[in-house]
């Protein structure tokens, strides 16, 4: 039977770079995927694009493809990723030129657009899901409208001779999806395939995760080689049965509790996982531990998909400022909570405006709050205020208050430290996938 090996280079946008390359030098794969566009990214994409037309791409892109297009190239390894974020086409561009630069001539470069729908949705009549407020109550505060694109126009650059495909906003699994429909010559109404496909793609879309990484815990559940991670292969059968593997040698694990883990991420209902290109089915789903780091999943399949493409609405939502100071020695914890008893008085006497304010003890009761705090006194606490406010100049009034309790406040306050800034929040409408008209642009290297 006909087998694609699918290998996992990236789980988010900062992720690290070596474990690809040991993929692309050692994993023995046909693809290389780069899944690189977290819930927010897109949205500061749009706005890193506005101040540069050439710039919204991953910054990383370039460091990525520097390091694995030459064994990629020499091995026939293609390369699929949305590292195009809001600008594919700029993206593609500076593949090629990196290209000519490495003396890989002939690399085929295909950029897919089409997901950028800022124009249909504040045209539109939309909700938001999270809210049930209109769009347009977001106002001018919006800064991008990205649909979650299927695996079609990635196909088509795939038959279109691509090496390269650069995307922005799709479903993370159909960046896995498309490759085996490409490959296997699957029908994109071929719903049990489909659902198969994506649940190859949700296993493999976070990387590291499956292999260990977000699993370790010392004692309960311990991954060997953690500074050394190696991230996952898939390799699937053409009726989309799967093993998850690694190279050997890298560091991690691959069981059936770090698949059953990654097989319950961000999945709200098994049953129903809502694709632009399928509704997948897991509730089926059958894992076989059949050697060392090695893992059999089967028994996914899929329902005709909704029509619908859910699109992340990005918007500037307030603004965050924040201080941070620690003391130390006996009586730390005093100190920590007269500091914050202070920066609180002080932010209401000098009017200070926030719609939300956080004043934690970072080691103490930052986390689970003061009802959960308790044990020993610490030796050593760090304060921490953070205030949601509407305008960056008040959002600075947070971190400078807490800065002066250098001079003003209790004794022996150090380290302090300050910050304002944006806050980029993201919203979800629902849109006819008929909106969306995707597009597949070549660049030859």
């Amino acid at each position: 039977m006909r087998i694609v090996r699918l290998g996992a280079g990236a789980g988010y946008a900062g992720d690290r770079i070596e474990p690809a390359v040991e993929l692309a030098e050692r994993g023995d794969i046909d693809y290389l995927v780069f899944e690189c566009l977290a819930e927010r990214t897109i949205a500061l994409a749009q706005q890193a694009k506005l101040r540069d037309p050439e710039g919204g791409y991953d910054p990383l892109l370039e460091a990525r493809l520097r390091a694995v297009l030459g064994p990629c190239r020499a091995r026939g390894i293609r390369v699929v990723t949305n590292m195009g974020a809001a600008n594919p086409v700029a993206a593609a561009r500076k593949a090629g030129a990196l290209a000519r630069e490495m003396g890989l001539a002939g690399l085929r470069i295909a950029a897919v657009t089409g997901d950028d729908l800022l124009d249909a949705v504040r045209a539109g009549d939309f909700v938001l899901e999270e809210s049930g407020e209109p769009v347009a109550s977001l106002g001018n505060r919006i800064v991008s409208a990205n649909a979650y694109l299927g695996a079609a126009p990635i196909v088509a650059a795939l038959a279109d001779g691509a090496d390269v495909v650069i995307t922005g906003r799709v479903g993370d699994p159909a960046l896995f999806l498309a490759p085996l429909v490409h490959a296997f010559g699957w029908a994109m109404d071929d719903w049990e395939r489909l659902g198969r496909g994506t649940l190859v793609g949700h296993l493999l879309e976070c990387a590291g995760q499956i292999t260990g990484g977000y699993f370790a815990d010392p004692g309960c559940k311990d991954v060997p080689d953690l500074a050394r991670l190696g991230f996952p292969i898939g390799i699937v059968a053409e009726d989309g049965t799967v093993e998850i593997a690694k190279v050997a040698g890298s560091g991690g694990r691959i069981s059936l509790a770090t698949c059953k883990e990654q097989l319950l991420y961000e999945v709200h209902d098994p049953a129903r996982y809502l694709q632009p290109d399928v509704v997948g089915d897991f509730s089926g789903v059958e894992m076989e531990q059949v050697g060392p780091d090695r893992v059999r999943v089967r028994g996914a399949t899929g329902a005709p998909a909704t029509g619908l493409l859910k699109v992340s609405v990005g918007y500037v939502d307030s603004y965050i400022g924040e201080g941070q100071i620690s003391y130390a020695g006996p009586g730390a914890l005093g100190r920590g909570r007269l500091a914050l008893a202070v920066v609180r008085e002080r932010l209401a006497l000098t009017g200070v405006a926030t719609r939300e304010l956080r004043c934690d003890l970072i080691g103490v009761d930052a986390l689970h709050g003061a009802a959960l705090s308790g044990g020993r006194e610490p030796y050593e606490v760090r304060l921490r205020v953070a205030g949601r406010t509407e305008t960056h100049a008040e959002a600075v009034r947070i971190g400078n208050e807490v800065e002066t309790l250098y001079t003003n406040g209790p004794a022996g306050g150090g380290g302090a430290w300050k910050s304002a800034r944006e806050v980029v929040a993201v919203q979800s409408v629902l849109v006819p996938a008929a909106l969306a008209r995707p597009r597949v642009h070549v660049v030859e290297a």
